[in-house]
C-alpha cells in the first residue's frame, strides 16, 4: 500500500490515539462508510491493490528486466526452473514447483559449488514485484555479511516457478550447510512487495515445514534490508553452531519498543 496523505473526511474528526493507530497500520480500518458501503475512495483503493495483487501473481521473472543487467552480470545469476511448465501449471500444481526440472539440475551441478557455508537462491515465489523491489539491496547485505564472517558462499541463482519445498532439492544437489530462499509471498491488500526468506540446516529430501525457519514481512514498511540481512545471517549462524533448523530453533529477537 503507497504512502499517502489521509484526506477521508473523518480523518479530522478522529481522537489522537485513532489517528497514530491508522497511521502506524495499512489496515483500513475506521475509513467511513457511505450507508451500507464504503466510501469511493476506499473502494477504488481496494481495487487497486487487488489488481497490484493479481499481477504481481502472474508476473514472470527476468533476471535483466527485473533486476538490471549491471546487477544481474555482477551477482553472475543464471536461471533454472521447476517441473511446473508455465505460470497456470505453477499455481495449479504446487508440487511441481518443489522439484528441478533435469536441465536445471545439470545446471546448478555443473555452475555451483557443493558443501558451501550459505547457499542462496532466489525465487519468484507469488510475487516478483516484491522479488524485484528486496533483492537488490538485501543479497548484497547478506553476501557481506557472509564473507565477513569468512563463510564459504554458493553462486546465487535464480528459480523459475518456485515453491518453497525446492530447498530440500537444493540441499540434496549441493550439499551445503544452510541454504537461504528468497523468495516472494503470496501478495495481499496491504501490499504486492513483500518477500520472505526460507532458511534450512542441510536440508533434504525428508524434511518438512517443521524443519525450515522462515523471516517474512521483508517490505517498506516491514523489515527493511539491513534488518532483514541481520536476521538472515544470526539465524544461519545460529543454524551451524547448533547444526539444526526448523521448530527447535528459535530467534533471539530484540524486545519491541
Amino acid at each position: 500500500m503507497s504512502d499517502k496523505t489521509d484526506s477521508s473526511p473523518v480523518a479530522s474528526d478522529l481522537s489522537e490515539i485513532v489517528r497514530k493507530i491508522r497511521a502506524r497500520t495499512p489496515a483500513r480500518i475506521l475509513v467511513g462508510r457511505a450507508g451500507a458501503s464504503y466510501r469511493t475512495n476506499t473502494q477504488m483503493d481496494l481495487r487497486e491493490a487487488h489488481a497490484a495483487a493479481r499481477d504481481a501473481v502472474r508476473a514472470e521473472l527476468d533476471p535483466q528486466k527485473t533486476f538490471g543487467a549491471s546487477f544481474a552480470q555482477q551477482w553472475q545469476l543464471f536461471e533454472t526452473r521447476t517441473q511446473a511448465v508455465g505460470k497456470e501449471e505453477y499455481l495449479l500444481r504446487p508440487d511441481l514447483g518443489r522439484h528441478f526440472d533435469r536441465v536445471s539440475q545439470d545446471e546448478i551441478r555443473k555452475l555451483c559449488s557443493s558443501e558451501s557455508d550459505l547457499q542462496i537462491a532466489i525465487g519468484d515465489g507469488l510475487s516478483v514485484p516484491a522479488v524485484a523491489a528486496q533483492v537488490p539491496s538485501l543479497l548484497p547485505l547478506v553476501h557481506e555479511g557472509a564473507t565477513a564472517r569468512d563463510w564459504k558462499i554458493g553462486r546465487t541463482f535464480v528459480i523459475h516457478h518456485c515453491r518453497v519445498g525446492i530447498l530440500n532439492e537444493i540441499g540434496e544437489l549441493l550439499s551445503p550447510r544452510v541454504v537461504v530462499l528468497l523468495i516472494g509471498e503470496r501478495p495481499g491488500l496491504a501490499t504486492a512487495e513483500s518477500l520472505s526468506a526460507y532458511m534450512a540446516y542441510r536440508p533434504r529430501a525428508t524434511h518438512s515445514d517443521a524443519d525450515r525457519n522462515l523471516i517474512s514481512n521483508i517490505h517498506a514498511r516491514g523489515l527493511n534490508p539491513q534488518q532483514a540481512a541481520s536476521r538472515v545471517l544470526n539465524l544461519a549462524a545460529k543454524m551451524m553452531q547448533a547444526s539444526v533448523s526448523g521448530f527447535t530453533l528459535r530467534e533471539e529477537l530484540p524486545a519491541l519498543g
